[in-house]
Parts: C-alpha cells; sequence; structure tokens
C-alpha cells in the first residue's frame, strides 16, 4: 500500500513539474524577441548601409555619377576623392557637333558625367549627403525619384533625364530602395553644383 502512495505521488509530482517546464517555455516564447537576425533583414549583410553600399556597386550608379580621372586608355579610373559627387562643376565640355548627334539619334560621353543626345545636355547629380547634392532630400523624395523619374524627387518638377536608367531601378524593393538611401547619407559630402541641363541644340 506504501508502495502504490509513493508511486502516485511521484507521479503527481513528476506532472507537476513538466506542466511547469511547459508553462515556462510558453511564457519565454512570448517573450522572445521576434526581430529578425541583421542576416535575414538585410539580405546577408550586417547593416542596412552595408547592404545599401552593395547594391549602389552592383547597380553601377558610380558610371555616371563619380567622376573619372583621365588615363591614356580614357576615363577609366574612379575619382575616390570625388566619390559620387556627380559631374564636376567647372569641368570645361567636350566639343562636338550636337546637331549632328541629334539628327542621328547618338548619344555620347566623354568622362560618363556629361551626356549629349537628342534630349540635349545632362549632368549627373550630385548623389552625397551635401546640401548641394542629396542632403536636403528626405526618403519620400528619393522613392519619387526612383519610382516616378522626377528630378529631386519633387512631385511637379521635370522628368529625369537619360542616361538615368530609373525605369529599370523603379523595379526594386522598398527595402533595398531604403538601404540605398541610408547608404548615400552616410557616405562623405561634396560641395559640387552640378550645372543646369541644355536643350537640344536643334532648339536654338
Amino acid at each position: 500500500m506504501k508502495t502504490s502512495i509513493v508511486t502516485l505521488s511521484t507521479g503527481i509530482i513528476l506532472v507537476i513539474l513538466i506542466q511547469c517546464s511547459e508553462k515556462k517555455a510558453e511564457v519565454s516564447d512570448v517573450n522572445a524577441d521576434t526581430t529578425p537576425p541583421p542576416s535575414t533583414m538585410y539580405s546577408g549583410f550586417e547593416s542596412q548601409v552595408a547592404w545599401g553600399e552593395h547594391l549602389v556597386l552592383i547597380g553601377g550608379c558610380n558610371d555616371c555619377h563619380t567622376p573619372k580621372i583621365i588615363t591614356p586608355e580614357g576615363a577609366v579610373l574612379l575619382d575616390s576623392a570625388l566619390w559620387l559627387s556627380g559631374h564636376a562643376a567647372g569641368t570645361p565640355s567636350f566639343e562636338v557637333d550636337r546637331k549632328a548627334m541629334e539628327s542621328k539619334g547618338l548619344v555620347v560621353t566623354q568622362v560618363f558625367t556629361e551626356w549629349v543626345g537628342p534630349w540635349g545636355v545632362s549632368y549627373a547629380a550630385n548623389l552625397t549627403p551635401h546640401e548641394t547634392g542629396l542632403g536636403n532630400f528626405t526618403e519620400e523624395q528619393f522613392f519619387r525619384v526612383l519610382r516616378e523619374g522626377k528630378y529631386k524627387g519633387l512631385v511637379n518638377s521635370r522628368p529625369i533625364l537619360p542616361p538615368m536608367p530609373w525605369e529599370m531601378y523603379r523595379n526594386m524593393t522598398d527595402d533595398e530602395i531604403k538601404a540605398i538611401f541610408a547608404y548615400l547619407k552616410s557616405i562623405k559630402p561634396v560641395n559640387n553644383i552640378v550645372p543646369a541641363p541644355l536643350p537640344p541644340a536643334s532648339a536654338n
């Protein structure tokens, strides 16, 4: 009889211990941090800025927005001191018969920050966080630049001119655009007022 009572008591104690463990586990699950780890949040990168840098590099932003150093092979080296600062103010325009280029539908460039085509002449924008670049931009404006092709991301502004491929970049996810904006806000600000675009030569 005593053996039965001891066995029964032991069983009851075990049931109570199991129930307590399950309740603790439930409480632990409720209190657990549900924030996904950075590797999940930023596509494997340790931060939003690092992910944005990756996207800028593979997106070819430097092709047009970073001034080049002229070499015997042409303008092929990126000027790291002017990283993503756009067409350098005061740079002499290269000589080309603009009317001939426009009539033939050709697009030409020498330094990749100044482009001549049927639309006229366009200059790569300053993407650094200086007030002459993106310094006063909001994230909402940046979205409008890439999603709607609006100059400076303003609702009633002119369209962004070629060769800026915003029609392709508009397909990026919200998180990708936010990461790019975060990176551009983190780089060295460069004081550079990019020239205004010129209308087609045939319009003069």
